[in-house]
């Protein structure tokens, strides 16, 4: 599918603006953002239901825009199931075959298959309201398929389930991806749902695409400080640079050709001082610049490091705020002038006398210059 300069007006309030988008066959492609970003109303002109001002819409070289929603190449899930209630699991996923006039003796065998990929099989003469809700999505999921779409449009599907459910969910959507191999176009508002199961993402804020990468490539090097912000917790900063040097010769990949050149930049935050971070995105010194790096990124500790590594970025502070979750906690380290630094600790250890850190410890944070990221040179 290939969205060429997609744009939408809803009277004043721009929706999309000028969206282009490759998605390829096979794909699990995720749609991420806030609520209100444009993410919905882009599924919805895929799907037919919507028409935009400007643009087209190309499935196999053809432009679905002037085609109906009924007879595209793509089905859609919506998050209310849409089911109809007086009809069993069956005849709601049978439906769309009956309405095509499939003949009987081929409705069953297909309904049944269907029925079998999304584990329904023991439940197909029951009405929907003996369903939980995972198994209603499950019936919705089938429905969709049935007519082998060569898209499959999910809009948020998993959001009226409860936590532990949307992930079993989430798993098995993905399985049922790796059986059938067509293309998923998945709309979600959830970062870990788009970064569990996505070939690739784009995230969308205020009706403009952001940044389309893969999982790693949009949480390990996020193209702005709200994706930065959107895609999981960081710390982020606005500093200076203040010196700049090349580190180490390019070196040849694999694939042939050579790699760019590193960089070593010298930041300066203020109200927390000089870090350094690697970069290979050349930036000159005076330029302001935001920095992130993710809080399992940082080591915290009751004890001084023992390194002398000139890459480390090592801070003194006090925990304001320990979080904890289990498997891991949380620390809201003060530094210096009150800033707040969150750092994580996995708890790969049993300590039966409780945690080794505690609110209003000191502590230590540090953390390597390749941990660190600059994700954007600001506007002077």
């Amino acid at each position: 599918m290939v969205i060429k300069g997609l744009s939408k007006f809803f009277g004043d309030f721009r929706a999309l603006n000028d969206i282009n988008l490759a998605i390829q066959g096979g794909e699990f492609f995720s749609l991420l953002g806030p609520s209100g970003c444009g993410k919905t109303t882009l599924l919805r002109i895929l799907a037919g239901f919507e028409s935009p001002d400007t643009g087209s819409v190309f499935i196999d070289n053809t432009d679905v825009l002037p085609i109906p929603p009924d007879r595209r190449q793509s089905n859609t899930v919506f998050q209310n199931y849409a089911l109809f209630p007086h009809l069993t699991v069956f005849e709601n996923v049978a439906f769309s075959l009956r309405i095509r006039h499939v003949p009987k003796e081929q409705i069953r065998p297909r309904v049944n298959d269907y029925l079998k990929l999304v584990q329904l099989e023991g439940h197909a003469q029951k009405k929907p309201n003996q369903l939980s809700g995972g198994q209603k999505q499950r019936v919705a999921i089938a429905r969709a398929l049935i007519n082998e779409p060569r898209v499959l449009l999910l809009d948020e599907p998993l959001s009226a389930l409860d936590a532990k459910l949307r992930q079993h969910m989430l798993i098995e959507l993905d399985q049922i991806h790796d059986k059938i191999g067509i293309t998923f176009i998945y709309v979600t508002h959830d970062q870990q749902e788009a970064l569990s199961v996505s070939d690739r993402i784009a995230v969308m804020n205020q009706g403009d695409v952001l940044q389309v990468g893969s999982p790693h490539e949009i949480y390990e090097s996020p193209a702005s400080g709200f994706v930065a912000r959107f895609i999981g917790e960081t710390n982020l900063f606005d500093a200076e640079v203040t010196a700049v040097e090349e580190i180490g010769q390019p070196m040849l990949p694999a694939m042939g050709g050579a790699a760019p050149p590193e960089y070593m930049a010298e930041l300066m935050v203020e109200g927390l001082g000089r870090i350094k971070v690697t970069t290979v995105d050349r930036v000159e010194k005076g330029q302001v610049v935001s920095f992130t790096v993710r809080p399992e990124k940082i080591v915290i500790s009751k004890d001084r490091p023992s390194t002398k590594r000139e890459d480390i970025n090592l801070f003194q502070g006090a925990v304001d705020e320990p979080i904890y979750s289990g498997f891991q906690t949380k620390f809201y380290v003060k530094v210096r002038d009150n800033i707040l630094i969150r750092a994580v600790k996995q708890h790969a250890k049993y300590y039966d006398e409780g945690p080794d850190i505690v609110w209003k410890d000191d502590v230590y944070i540090s953390w390597s210059a390749n941990d660190g990221y600059i994700v954007e040179v600001k506007e002077s």
